[in-house]
């Protein structure tokens, strides 16, 4: 992919920092996020380090998988373009690129870009962190689960992967040595800005209280476009403008961890204190102990202040030590899963979407020898989203929706092929059908002693320097 030219209709800028401050950029906040935001803050962002968080816990299992498939190529698939996208703003304006896309195999990431940046023939060394993938250390310790308390190797289904979340350790090492680009595996999401900060500021990463702080402004960013209005956004209750051009924050921080959010002046969203509040509280259970590898952070005594449009003040955060034990995805190969889904409309459709779904659960039974249990039925349309606790009496129209689980492929298939037959077999009036089959990877969480893993992590240079 070529470099992206983009226009700049809005005069987007962004205000000089102050010498005695890091700014650092959300380029990404998961695996699908747009690419523009990103480029946009990497030429005009006058950015120190642009970050692009792209994993999820799904997401790096489902990269084991490929890697087992076709090797070298566990890493984020989107990873090339986006680093392409930047590499010359980046390279020009003197900005670090830290991203965890390595996901499964930081180093067939790492020689990949660093292949890619050398046809740009910008001078961006790479290095990547590896030490996550800890497979052999779950087989071999077979630690319980979160979710079920039982061991790890009790739960049906292949283990297929094991990955630790790391802390910013690695991150500031491989920035101390002179990295431009990091690429890592799985690292807890603000670990990859409290890495950018440690090394820019030389923090001591003992001291709890400094990485509880940057670590809530790691947390503000990772999600990006969340805390400039995204997935904030309500057209009746919380309107935002300018959604369809939403410019992703950064943050310049100072050396005792109080920063300002803001985002590029004619960016579209919002940084406002409701949304930087919405994200703080964002996929957390307890803020007064919101655990990282870095810290068990403490965010509820943050305070935020509106300083100017689009610019707000962070305040506060403190820390605790960080925990003995690191958390660890497991991924299970869980077998296939078929769907298929078919529309009724109009005078009946609940009624006529009803039959249908007792004709499939039915054929599926007596003629195919499904599990009842394995089958999922769903009227969407019918509040179906909320699993039973709301209900709708009428609809002009419904989809039918019907999951089921099996060992095989071809066994799969054969839930959207009977939903397709209702085309000319069912109720009348169905259309739209759709059916496809996928591979299931199911997710549970255990513990593992930091000390085993952290002993196995490394950070190298794609250039052949030494191992460090």
């Amino acid at each position: 992919m070529d470099s992206l030219n983009l226009s700049n209709p809005n005069g987007l800028s962004s205000p000089p920092k102050a010498p005695d401050q890091v700014r650092l950029g959300a380029g990404a906040g998961f695996a699908g996020d747009r690419l523009d935001p990103a480029i946009a803050l990497a030429e005009h962002g006058r950015l120190d380090f642009l970050v692009f968080e792209l994993l999820g816990e799904r997401t790096v299992a489902a990269a084991q998988r490929r890697e087992r498939e076709i090797a070298d190529t566990g890493f984020d698939p989107t990873l090339i373009d986006r680093i392409v996208s930047v590499a010359a703003h980046c390279a020009a304006n003197g900005t670090r690129i830290i991203t965890n896309g390595g996901a499964a195999n930081p180093r067939a990431a790492a020689e990949a870009v660093a292949e890619a940046v050398r046809k740009l023939d910008v001078d961006l060394p790479v290095a990547y962190v590896s030490g996550d993938d800890v497979l052999q250390i779950v087989e071999n310790t077979d630690p319980v689960t979160w979710e079920t308390g039982q061991p790890a190797s009790s739960i049906d289904g292949e283990l297929i992967s094991a990955n630790a979340y790391l802390g910013s350790e690695p991150i500031r090492r491989a920035l101390d040595a002179g990295a431009r680009i990091v690429i890592t595996g799985r690292v807890a999401d603000p670990s990859l800005y409290v890495g950018a900060m440690a090394h820019h500021f030389d923090w001591d990463l003992h001291d709890a209280d400094l990485i509880g702080r940057a670590t809530v402004i790691g947390h503000l960013l990772e999600c990006a476009g969340q805390v400039t209005g995204g997935y904030f956004a309500d057209p009746v209750t919380k309107p935002v403008n300018g959604l369809a051009e939403l410019g992703f924050p950064f943050a310049d921080v100072d050396a005792d961890a109080q920063a300002v959010l803001g985002k590029l002046d004619g960016s579209g969203g919002e940084v406002s204190v409701h949304t930087c509040t919405e994200q703080l509280l964002y996929e957390v259970a307890v803020p007064s102990a919101y655990i990282t590898p870095d810290v068990t952070a403490d965010f509820s005594h943050v305070s935020f202040e509106q300083v100017s449009a689009d610019r707000v003040r962070v305040c506060g955060g403190s820390g605790a030590v960080k925990p003995s034990d690191l958390k660890v995805t497991l991924g299970y190969d869980s077998g296939w899963q078929g769907e298929g889904q078919i529309s009724y409309t109009g005078i009946r459709s609940k009624e006529r979407a009803e039959l249908a779904a007792a004709i499939i659960l039915e054929r599926l039974k007596s003629l195919h020898g499904f599990d009842p249990n394995s089958v999922f039925v769903e009227y969407i349309g019918m509040a179906a989203a909320f699993r039973g606790l709301m209900k709708v009496d009428t609809s002009a129209e419904v989809r039918l929706r019907i999951v089921g689980s099996a060992s095989s492929r071809r066994r799969a298939a054969i839930i959207g092929d009977e939903v397709e037959a209702l085309y000319t077999n069912g109720p009348a009036g169905g259309g739209g059908a759709r059916k496809s089959v996928h591979s299931v990877i199911s997710v549970k969480s255990c513990s593992v002693d930091r000390a085993i893993i952290e002993d196995a992590a490394s950070i190298e240079f794609v250039d052949g320097r030494t191992q460090i």
